[in-house]
């Protein structure tokens, strides 16, 4: 079988995840510090994910991954 492989950092799904990225965790500065660890911590960690799981899957090296 011919898989087509390509490197995730050319998706533009991926170069958008890392904008949101950057968008969330400069707007989630301005949440009050009692929140630190709360919804913001969940934001950031939330928008970091999108990006990992991008790579991750287009690592695999068979359908059966």
């Amino acid at each position: 079988m011919n898989y087509n492989y390509t490197f995730f950092e050319t998706l533009s799904t991926w170069k958008e995840s890392r904008e949101l990225v950057k968008y969330v965790h400069a707007n989630s500065e301005n949440f009050p510090k009692h929140e630190l660890f709360g919804l913001p911590n969940q934001m950031r960690i939330a928008a970091s994910i999108i990006s990992s799981n991008l790579s991750e899957g287009l690592g695999r090296f068979s359908p059966k991954d």
